[in-house]
Formats: C-alpha cells, sequence, structure tokens
C-alpha cells in the first residue's frame, strides 16, 4: 500500500519561569503548570514536578494528590508544575523545590526524577510512571529499593505479555517495527525487552527512534514503510504525539500495539492496560508513610501496578480488518 505522507509539528509550549512563593502553592491536580498561591497552614509541603502533560501522567498525579488530601486532609499542600517534555525545565523546577526545602518532592516520569535525583541527595523523593528505577538511575546492584532517598511506583506492564498480545492479535505479521524516543532510557529498556520475546516468537525486529517531537513524522513514515505492524512502549514523547503517530500509521494501514491505554487511545489498536490513578495513590501512600511514620525511602521496595487489562480499540481494528478476542475490553479512540 502506498503511504500517503503527513508533515505535522508539535510546538511544546516551554515553562518560561519557574517563580515560588515561600509558602507552597496548592493546585488542583488538573496535570497543568501550576498557578502559584499562599498556603501557610499546612504541615507538609510538597512539590510535585511532572515531566509532561498527557493523559496517564495526569491521572497518576491525580491518584497522588488525592490519596494524600484523603490522608493528611488539610495538613498537605502542594505545588504543581509541568516540565512541558523538557529535562532542563524538569532540572529548573526540582532545584527551586530544594531551595524552598519542601518536605518531600513528587517526580512523575523519568526525566523528572533522574532531575530529582540530581538536585538532592536529602529530601524524600517518590517516582511514579517510572519503568525501571535501575534503568533510570543506573543502579547495576538492583535489589528491589534504591539505597538512596528514593522510592516511588513502577507503571512496567509484563512486557512478555504485550509481546504475546502482537501475535495474538496479528499472527500474519512478520516484520515488527519498535518505535521510541532516544531521550527515554526506559523506553529502550522496554522495547529491548519486547524485541527479544517477539524475536524468540518468530518475528523479525528492528528498532526505530526519534530524537524529539521534530523527527517523528520521519522515523514513524520509514518504521511503516519497513513494518507489518509497530510496537510503541510507555514513551511519554510518543504519548504527547498520538495525533501525528495516527496520522501516518492509520492511512499506511500499519496497526500499532501499545504500551499503555493512552497511547493506545490515541494511536494504537490495544493495549496491556494499566491504572495510572491507583499507580499514584500507590506513590500518594508511600508519601504518607515517609512524612508521617517515618519510613527511609531508601529501603521502600518499589511498588507495581495491579489488575493490568487487555483493551482494544474498536475503530481502528474494524478499519484494519484486526479480529479481537472477546476477552479484551473496549475503549473510544481519539476523534480522527
Amino acid at each position: 500500500m502506498k503511504l500517503k505522507k503527513f508533515s505535522a509539528m508539535l510546538t511544546v509550549g516551554a515553562l518560561a519561569a519557574v517563580s515560588m512563593l515561600a509558602g507552597c502553592g496548592n493546585t488542583e491536580g488538573d496535570g497543568t503548570t501550576a498557578s502559584q498561591s499562599s498556603s501557610g497552614d499546612a504541615k507538609y509541603s510538597i512539590g510535585l514536578c511532572q515531566t509532561v502533560q498527557h493523559d496517564a501522567l495526569d491521572a497518576a498525579t491525580n491518584g497522588f494528590q488525592d490519596k494524600l488530601k484523603e490522608l493528611l486532609g488539610d495538613d498537605v499542600s502542594f505545588n504543581l508544575q509541568n516540565a512541558a517534555g523538557d529535562s532542563a525545565t524538569c532540572a529548573t523546577i526540582v532545584n527551586q523545590f530544594v531551595s524552598n526545602d519542601v518536605d518531600l518532592i513528587f517526580a512523575n516520569a523519568t526525566a523528572a526524577l533522574q532531575a530529582a535525583a540530581a538536585a538532592t541527595d536529602q529530601i524524600p523523593i517518590v517516582g511514579t510512571s517510572i519503568t525501571d528505577y535501575a534503568t533510570a538511575l543506573d543502579i547495576s546492584d538492583w535489589t528491589g529499593a534504591t539505597g538512596r532517598n528514593i522510592t516511588g511506583s513502577s507503571d512496567l506492564a509484563p512486557l512478555e505479555q504485550q509481546a504475546a498480545m502482537l501475535q495474538e492479535l496479528l499472527p500474519d505479521a512478520q516484520n515488527i517495527g519498535l518505535v521510541y524516543c532516544s531521550s527515554e532510557s526506559n523506553s529502550k529498556y522496554q522495547v529491548d525487552i519486547v524485541q527479544s520475546e517477539l524475536e524468540t516468537l518468530g518475528y523479525t525486529c528492528t528498532q526505530y527512534s526519534f530524537a524529539d517531537s521534530n523527527d517523528i513524522v520521519s522515523v514513524i513514515t520509514s518504521a511503516c514503510d519497513a513494518s507489518d505492524a509497530l510496537y510503541i512502549p510507555t514513551d511519554n514523547t510518543a504519548a504527547a504525539n498520538t495525533e501525528i503517530i495516527n496520522n501516518v500509521a492509520m492511512p499506511a494501514g500499519v496497526p500499532i500495539i501499545a504500551g499503555e491505554e493512552g497511547i493506545c487511545e490515541g494511536c494504537g489498536i490495544a493495549t496491556l492496560s494499566i491504572d495510572y490513578y491507583s499507580l499514584g495513590e500507590k506513590a500518594g501512600e508511600m508519601a504518607y508513610e515517609i512524612l508521617v511514620n517515618g519510613a527511609d525511602p531508601a529501603t521502600m521496595e518499589i511498588e507495581y501496578a495491579e489488575g493490568l487489562t487487555k483493551k482494544y480499540v474498536p475503530d481502528r481494528c474494524e478499519q484494519l480488518g484486526i479480529t479481537v478476542p472477546e476477552d479484551y475490553t473496549a475503549i473510544a479512540s481519539e476523534a480522527e
């Protein structure tokens, strides 16, 4: 099939400045860059750094805040800042948190976690939406806990099950393109494992990486030209650019298995779904144990997602002629 080419550009607004008041600001947990307000009466101040805004990370942030509001009420205040996908902005945000001497830093996604880890070894850090903490923090002797001032929850799904899902839905596919952002170490970790699993199942796999949103169109175009299907892991840059990806892959007739539901909804056919709100709640419970009960993040083992669900997008599956087993749950696709 001749590939219809599209060109698009995603303009991501970066933070112009991260100005913080002496008191920690409150937010409503909507996943957007926070406005600042005084909150001097709260007992615990938490700085929240979210790497980029998209549905999965927004849900994790909301779950984290809601759980702590449930457990601490008015004793906790939040300052939520969104880095708009820029690692340097993550560093600016968390350095401001350190300067303001917050009681805890919440780091949502890998770039935020890495920035927080570089900024302080004293203030407790609770991460979420991190696929593999050992990879993100360059820990070679992994034991289940970081041994540092860092703990949190992981969005790692059973990657062998994702590989099996591709075989179940696309038994006639032969060449699989594995697409990810080269600046996200946890994305590389996932595609390496999935590639190994797929090659064991008899597929031929090729990795395709993009540096940022500017070269997504060219990379997806190349991947679609050479592949029967694509796999995209839990990748934040991909998640923020699903419309661009879909505008290339669907006209090419190339189905995508996604690592999480937000990417699947935007451009995929199926995923092994993780509940990111619950993942954020887990991180909130861990933060409570640290703040109130004096738990040591260095010895707290990383928590993992529970209740995985096979989900699919009916419209895309129908358009691509893909038959879906009855044990899959339907999700709606974004407007195309």
